[in-house]
C-alpha cells in the first residue's frame, strides 16, 4: 500500500485533539489521521480532522481486480461529489486504492443542535451528543466487534492516528491512555491509537 507524507496538525489556538475510530456499518473508514475537539462547559464545540480515510467498497473492489482504472476514476469523482456538497469538509484530494485525504471542520452550540458526527450522520466515524435530561455530553467513537475488526485487517487495513481533546467541564468518564492538565483549569485527554483492534475513545461530560 502507499506510503502516506507526513500530515501537519493545524495550527488552531486553543484547540486539543480528539478523534475517532472506525466505521464499518458504513462505507468509510479512518486510516491515518490527527483529530482535534475542543468542548467548553457551556457546552461549545470545536473539531477538526486532518487525514485519511478509505472508501471500504472501492478499496475491496481494486484490492480483488473487480474495479477497473476507469471506474476507479469516476467512483473517485463520484466520492468528491458526495463528501464536499457538505460545508464542512474543506479539502478533499483523491490518493489511490480507495484511499482520500479529507479536512473536515465544524464549530457549534452542542446544546443547542444535541448532536455533531464526523464524517456525518450515516457515515458515523465519531460523534458528540448532548441529552439534556442527565445534562451529559458524551463523546464516543464508532465501536468495531473483533470479528469485523479480523477481517478489515486482512484486507489490509489498520487505523492509526492520535486523538485529544480539551475541555474545562466536568469528566465523570474517559478511556484516554494519558491526561495532562493545560491552561485555564483545562485538561489535555488523549488517545494514541496504533490499530484496528484498539479500544474505541470514549469521554463522558456533566455540564450541570
Amino acid at each position: 500500500m502507499k506510503t502516506f507524507p507526513a500530515i501537519k496538525p493545524p495550527l488552531i489556538t486553543a484547540l486539543a485533539l480528539v478523534v475517532t475510530a472506525i466505521i464499518l456499518g458504513g462505507c468509510y473508514m479512518p486510516v491515518r489521521f490527527d483529530a482535534e475537539i475542543e468542548i467548553t462547559r457551556y457546552g461549545f464545540y470545536n473539531i477538526i480532522f486532518n487525514g485519511y480515510l478509505v472508501s471500504i467498497p472501492l478499496y475491496d473492489g481494486l484490492r480483488k481486480g473487480k474495479i477497473s482504472a476507469g471506474e476507479e476514476k469516476i467512483k473517485a469523482a463520484n466520492l468528491k461529489t458526495d463528501l464536499t456538497r457538505d460545508s464542512a469538509v474543506k479539502e478533499f484530494q483523491y490518493v489511490k486504492q480507495g484511499h482520500f485525504k479529507v479536512h473536515w471542520e465544524k464549530k457549534g452550540d452542542l446544546l443547542r443542535t444535541k448532536m455533531v458526527t464526523f464524517l456525518r450522520r450515516n457515515a458515523n466515524i465519531i460523534s458528540l451528543k448532548y441529552v439534556r435530561t442527565t445534562g451529559r455530553i458524551t463523546m464516543t467513537g464508532t465501536a468495531v466487534a473483533p470479528s469485523q475488526a479480523k477481517r478489515l485487517s486482512a484486507m489490509g487495513l489498520n487505523i492509526t492516528g492520535e486523538l485529544r481533546l480539551k475541555t474545562d467541564a466536568n469528566v465523570v468518564d474517559h478511556n484516554a491512555t494519558k491526561v495532562k492538565k493545560t491552561k485555564k483549569h483545562s485538561k489535555l485527554y488523549i488517545w494514541k491509537l496504533k490499530s484496528i483492534f484498539d479500544p474505541s475513545p470514549n469521554l463522558v461530560i456533566s455540564v450541570r
